[in-house]
Parts: C-alpha cells; sequence; structure tokens
C-alpha cells in the first residue's frame, strides 16, 4: 500500500476449501499479497505501528481472503459477540466497491474470532457527531443493518490472531461483463491504540474515502448461478392486558407468512413478501426530548426494509420506511444498472394503522446516476395513498464533488397533499457546500421549506423553517508520541427564519453562536468542550392551546391569552468524553447546562441534561451495556422545579456460542412536572385546553413511572434462519399513570412471542 502497488490482480483457482481459520493450504502459497498499511485515524500519513498481511484468491464461485494480523504492541481485543457488535473488539473491515465507482461498497468485517459484521458504505457527505463534534475529521461509517451470507472463522495466535474469510459471488451484486475490476481497501482497528489502518494511504483532507481506493483487477468467469432465497417463517404472539381483577391473554394463534428474493442479473434483485413478521426482538431504547417540536427517529430493525436499504437513502430523509407500520404485502426492486442506481418500493399496510381504516398505499422510487469521477445526480418520488387523501412528494438532488476536497450537494423537492378534499403544494430546497482540507474545512448550508410541505413517506417532522448555518474549523496535530494527536476548533454560527418571513425579508427567530473545541488523546481518548450562546425567537405554534388565569379586581378571575415572552436568551455549556474501548471496558458521558428555554412555561430555565454509557465485558461471552438520561428544568425566578425526567436502561447478553445468544433488557422511566404558571410575567396559573370537556382547566403536578422488561433467546445460524423466544412486560403506576401514587409498580401488560424462519439460499 504504502509504496504506491494499489492494482492487485489475484490469481484463479479451480478448487474449493475448509474455511477453518488457518492459512494452511495450498491455495494460500500463491495468493496475492496486500501489505504496508498506513495509519488514517487519527492522524493519516504514517505508517502503521502493527503490520498486516492479507492474502487474497478466488475460485469460480467466491473470493477468498486470509488476514494476518501482528500484535507487537499491546493484547488482542477479541469476545464471542454477537453479529453487527464487534465494535469494541480488534477487527478488519474489507471494502469492496463492485461497481468500481469510488461511491459505493459492499463491508465485510470480522473480529480475531470471525465473529461477523456486514453492511453498505453509500458516501452522501454526511457527518455524525452528537452536534458539537460533527466539524471532526472522520470518514463515513457504513451502515451495518444489512446481512449477508458468508463464512469466516479466526484464533488467536503467538503474534497477533489470523482469520479465514470466503465470500460467494451469489451474496453481492455487481456489473455485467466477462471481466471485472473492483474497487477494494482493507482498515484495520487496533483498540489498543485506539488506531485506524488503512491498506491504501487515505488522506482525511478528501472529500471522498471510497473513491482513493486500490483496485482488484482482472477478475474472470465469475460464476455467480441463480440467486433465488425463499424465506417462509411462522410467527405466535400472545399478548395480556388486565382485565377487571384478572388477567386476559389473547393471540396465540400461529401466523405463516414468507419473503422470497430472486436475483434478476447480476446486479438488480427482486424482493417480495406477504404477511410478513416485522415484530422486533428488542423493544426501541426510550428517548427524551428538550424541544416538543422534535419527534423521535427510530431505527429501522425489520429485515424486508434492511436489504437494500442504502439505496433509498435522499438527503432530508424524504424516506423513511419506518411509516409503513404493517404492511399486508410489499415488493422492492434494487440494484445499478448503465450507471443509475435503481431502488423501487412498494407497499400494502394494514388498515388497523389508518385513521379512516383504509389500507395506507405506498410507492417510493429512488433513482441515482453517476457523473464524472466522483459526482452523481438523483431523483426521488414518494406515494402515499390513504383512502380519499394522499401525499406525494417529487424531488432532484446532485452531489459534485471537485478538486479533491470541494463537494456541492444540491436539492429541490414539492409535495402535493389532499387532506379532506383539501389540496396543498409546497417547495422544499437545500444548498450545502464543504471543504474538507485537512488541517482548515468548512461547512455551509441552506435549508427550506414552506409551512405546507409534507412528506409522509419520510421524516421531516419541522417543516415552515429556513436553515441557514456556516461552520468553518481548523485542526491541528500532535507530534510523534505526543499526548494531543489531534484537536479541532470550530466555530457553528446558526439561523433559522420561519418561511415566509425569510422570503418576505423579516427577522430572524432563531440565533445560535457555538465554539466547540474537540480533542483526541493518545490511546483513544475523546474529549469535547462547547460553549453555546443563543437567542431563541417565541414559537407561537406550540402554545396555541394555553391560557393564562389572572385575579379580577374586586375578586373572581379573568382567562387572558397566552402570550409569551418574543425572545429568550441562552447561554449552555457542554462537557462530554469517551474512554477507549479497553478490553473489558468502555465508557462515555456528555453533560449540557446553563440557561436556556423552559418550554413548559416558555420562560428562561435553568437545564440539565445529562447521558452517561458503560460497557462491561467481564469476559469473552458476557457483556453489559447500561445506559442513564437525565434531564431537569429549573425556574430562574425561585430555582423550583418545573420537570425533571430520569431514563436508565441495562441491557445484558451472554453469547453461548456464534449463533446462540439470551438477553435481557430493563428500562425504567421516571418523571415529575409540577403545575405549570406563568413564570416571570404575570405568574398565574398556566390552563390547557381539554378536548373531552371543550373548556380550559388547570395543569396539575404528576409523577409518573413505568418499568420495561424483556428477555429473548435467539439462535441464528446465518441470515435468515432464526429461532426466536421471546417474554416482555410493561408495569406501570397503579390505578392511573399520571396520578402521584406511593405503592410502586404494577404490572399493566406482557406478551410472549415465538419467530422460526429458515433461509433456502440457492
Amino acid at each position: 500500500g504504502r509504496s504506491g502497488n494499489l492494482e492487485v490482480r489475484p490469481p484463479r483457482l479451480e478448487l474449493e476449501i475448509e474455511v477453518n481459520g488457518r492459512l494452511s493450504e495450498e491455495a494460500w502459497a500463491g495468493a496475492a499479497v496486500l501489505t504496508g498499511f498506513s495509519q488514517f485515524s487519527p492522524v493519516d500519513g504514517l505508517a502503521a505501528a502493527d503490520s498486516t498481511e492479507v492474502l487474497v484468491w478466488y475460485s469460480p464461485s467466491a473470493i477468498h481472503f486470509g488476514i494476518r494480523a501482528f500484535e507487537a504492541h499491546g493484547s488482542v481485543h477479541a469476545t464471542l459477540a454477537d453479529r453487527d457488535r464487534i465494535g469494541a473488539d480488534d477487527h478488519v473491515q474489507i471494502l469492496l466497491s463492485t461497481f468500481d465507482d469510488g461511491r459505493q461498497a459492499t463491508v465485510f468485517a470480522v473480529n480475531p474470532f470471525g465473529v461477523q459484521s456486514d453492511g453498505a458504505l453509500v458516501e452522501t457527505g454526511s457527518t455524525s457527531g452528537n452536534g458539537f463534534n460533527n466539524a471532526v475529521v472522520r470518514r463515513e461509517n457504513a451502515d451495518l443493518s444489512p446481512d449477508y451470507i458468508y463464512q469466516s472463522k479466526g484464533r488467536l495466535t503467538e503474534y497477533g490472531y489470523e482469520v479465514e474469510i470466503r465470500i460467494p459471488f451469489k451474496s453481492m451484486r455487481y456489473q455485467s461483463g466477462p471481466a471485472q475490476s473492483w474497487g477494494i481497501n482493507i482498515t484495520r482497528q487496533v483498540q489498543h491504540s485506539g488506531y485506524e489502518d488503512s491498506w491504501v494511504p487515505a488522506r482525511r483532507a478528501s472529500a471522498s474515502f471510497l473513491a482513493q481506493s486500490g483496485r482488484l483487477v482482472g477478475l474472470t468467469d465469475l460464476r455467480r448461478g441463480l440467486v433465488l432465497d425463499l424465506n417462509p417463517s411462522l410467527t405466535s404472539r400472545a399478548t395480556g392486558r388486565r382485565s377487571g381483577s384478572g388477567w386476559d391473554y389473547r393471540g396465540g394463534s400461529p401466523e405463516v407468512g414468507g419473503t422470497a428474493r430472486w436475483g434478476i442479473t447480476n446486479n438488480l434483485s427482486l424482493t417480495g413478501t406477504a404477511n410478513p413478521d416485522f415484530s422486533q426482538v428488542e423493544s426501541d431504547a426510550g428517548q427524551l426530548l428538550f424541544d416538543p417540536r422534535d419527534e423521535r427517529f427510530l431505527q429501522e430493525k425489520r429485515p424486508f426494509f434492511l436489504d437494500g436499504i442504502e439505496q433509498f437513502n435522499v438527503s432530508n430523509s424524504l424516506v423513511y420506511s419506518r411509516r409503513v407500520v404493517q404492511p399486508v404485502a410489499a415488493a422492492k426492486l434494487t440494484g445499478k444498472a448503465l450507471g443509475t442506481d435503481i431502488a423501487l418500493l412498494s407497499a400494502v399496510d394494514d388498515p388497523d394503522v389508518s385513521i379512516t381504516r383504509d389500507h395506507p398505499i405506498y410507492n417510493i422510487l429512488r433513482l441515482q446516476r453517476d457523473v464524472g469521477a466522483n459526482s452523481r445526480v438523483g431523483m426521488v418520488y414518494t406515494d402515499r395513498v390513504e383512502g380519499g387523501d394522499y401525499n406525494r412528494v417529487l424531488g432532484a438532488d446532485a452531489r459534485l464533488v471537485f478538486g479533491g476536497v470541494y463537494t456541492v450537494q444540491l436539492q429541490a423537492a414539492g409535495s402535493r397533499t389532499r387532506t379532506e378534499g383539501a389540496v396543498t403544494t409546497a417547495p422544499l430546497w437545500q444548498a450545502r457546500f464543504t471543504r474538507n482540507g485537512r488541517t482548515f474545512g468548512i461547512q455551509a448550508n441552506i435549508n427550506a421549506s414552506d409551512e405546507k410541505f409534507r412528506a409522509r413517506s419520510g421524516f421531516f417532522p419541522r417543516p415552515g423553517l429556513v436553515h441557514l448555518r456556516f461552520q468553518p474549523r481548523v485542526t491541528v496535530y500532535g507530534g510523534g508520541g505526543s499526548l494531543m494527536e489531534s484537536a479541532t476548533f470550530d466555530v457553528n454560527l446558526n439561523g433559522r427564519w420561519r418561511y415566509d418571513e425569510f422570503i418576505g425579508g423579516d427577522g430572524i427567530l432563531d440565533e445560535q453562536l457555538h465554539f466547540n473545541v474537540n480533542t483526541t488523546l493518545k490511546g483513544g481518548w475523546n474529549l469535547t468542550g462547547s460553549l453555546l450562546l443563543e437567542t431563541f425567537g417565541y414559537p407561537f405554534e406550540i402554545y396555541g392551546g394555553y391560557r393564562v388565569e389572572v385575579p379580577r379586581p374586586g375578586g373572581g378571575a379573568d382567562t387572558l391569552p397566552f402570550v409569551g415572552r418574543p425572545r429568550i436568551p441562552n447561554r449552555d455549556y457542554v462537557l462530554s468524553f469517551e474512554t477507549p474501548d479497553f478490553k473489558h471496558l468502555s465508557a462515555n458521558a456528555f453533560i449540557l447546562w446553563g440557561n436556556d428555554e423552559n418550554f413548559f412555561e416558555w420562560s428562561s430555565g435553568r437545564i440539565l441534561i445529562s447521558n452517561l454509557g458503560m460497557t462491561w465485558r467481564p469476559t469473552g461471552k458476557l457483556r453489559l451495556d447500561g445506559t442513564y438520561a437525565l434531564q431537569q428544568v429549573r425556574r430562574v425566578s425561585d430555582g423550583s422545579m418545573v420537570s425533571v425526567a430520569h431514563l436508565p436502561r441495562l441491557k445484558m447478553e451472554y453469547q453461548v456460542s456464534r449463533p446462540i445468544f439470551v438477553r435481557l433488557v430493563g428500562e425504567y422511566g421516571h418523571d415529575k412536572q409540577d403545575s405549570l404558571r406563568d413564570d416571570t410575567r404575570t405568574g398565574g396559573p398556566i390552563l390547557v385546553f381539554d378536548p373531552a370537556s371543550g373548556t380550559f382547566t388547570r395543569t396539575s403536578a404528576f409523577t409518573r413511572s413505568s418499568f420495561r422488561g424483556d428477555i429473548l433467546f435467539s439462535y441464528q445460524p446465518n441470515p435468515g434462519t432464526v429461532l426466536f423466544l421471546g417474554y416482555g412486560s410493561t408495569l406501570l403506576d397503579p390505578v392511573d399513570p399520571i396520578t402521584p401514587q406511593t405503592s410502586g409498580l404494577r404490572r399493566a401488560e406482557d406478551g410472549f412471542f415465538l419467530k422460526m424462519s429458515y433461509l433456502f439460499h440457492m
């Protein structure tokens, strides 16, 4: 790699070997060898401290990789983890760009025992982080949702570890034609140092990581054969609820469903499903929302939607598959042909999820076309029909890469919505500029949508705003052996307007000025500090159902409209840290405190937001993950508590063997809220509209608690073949969950479920 020899011609051998984790067969002696790795993170351009060798050859039906990872400076981190849970272990990623386009790759990863983690990487220019460290230079991560069938086995050795991998060609999509050239890169994560190494001497000062890949050339006569997956399933579920003094269970009857996938060509797949079981084997983790205008975003976990999900990716989340709740039937076409990515989804949802009791029908089309070396253009069309109502969105977008480090992203879309006979149309538009230099970088973005814009097949909870952002950053790097390996300083300027007021040239709604410092220390420690200076305008749309009760001269009381302060100034502080992934322990913490909005009463408040996480791996098979979230708001006027919410969660997993694990999850929620008042103004009680009585009533203080517990037995020898046995129970405050109680929690509902499926992979 470091010598610049990035074109690899692996030998083609007419043989098959057993994948046993030992690279001693004759085939490996003649394999092509990839060596000369470089460090990529936290500092690029240096020779890798730990040596890595990757061997590669292919047979007519599969490509084989052998990994020898030398560990001279520390111990190997390896556990018997579940699939896609090897991030805290030493691991190696193989990135194969089978369409040789420098834009997307299939990712196959293994830890030292051969435990698998796989997914897809489609570069979109997006950043990740907690909002205060997303200016840090990093490569985009793969989406680990898709699962592929391949074989791997590894073992620890006296010099480090050795892993053998066999990837069948029928598990991948690739170009048509008798001869193939694929993009390739290999990365290695070394946990004792926190370093990520790369076979290609990739530079952080680049708009694309994949565009820097090497190439596998001379791949000929690849025999994919018939690609047909049949995946029948049987599920049974019984749910129980309290009924008077007893307990009532319903359901339990088995239901049969299934999914079929056909590889039409090397690069196109058609998938269909009927009566699928879309239940989840783990409940979604709870979330605390500070701003009531936000909506909870839930990750997709359902297998049918995960296959090819990366091809539906579009800016502003105009496609969000969890809008399809419980489809009766669905079909999907995904792949790439003539330089164009194709993704088409049609689904008929269950009428139980419809307000009108109709079958919601979804049709979603996403096309993306390669332009030049690294750029692409695309379009999206979504259509949701429910009875006589519909929502349709048509959009176009482009990602233009030039000069190696510059990216321009453009998007324009329009929605047409019919609700109860009324039809509205509205626009959305976005422009983003990025310079991703090694030392100096810039992100600038404008994102705008009309108040009437709707994307009911997507995740777009706050239309009607214009968001303008400018974020320059500077990154400095420490010398060899220094405590500080890199530090990034950035200033984030944000402005928000209501769309109509922006178009009319009126004043700004929200102003934010954030100063952020992000530091990576030797050994893999990460520290972040921020100062937030903000002012927020009155969001009248939240408080339309509010009134204020004020004393009437001479006795009695009047009910007056709630009129919030025009602006609230904020000053907040942020600290966060992440430890390295030690062999047995890792932890992270985030804390934000200061003066910020008291959204309950629209006044200035003293807030405290904290998120803590810890993972303990006492053995190679046992893993405990604990998280704790706290959100607290106090009044500035007298320091009294307005609201406090606690959300601890504990998950324990025991990996009996590679295909078998047992999981226990417990989550406790407790929140307390005071009766609301017009703080800092009239001081009068706040009244909230009660739809049941049609009147405005005083808010009452309350305390409520809940607990959710789940236990799961899982047997999953390969993707698609599963046996799940589970039980879940929800406990609430007795009698009325929003009434103060002292007697503790009572079981409110529970459920048992069984799922069996088998993948016929032909």
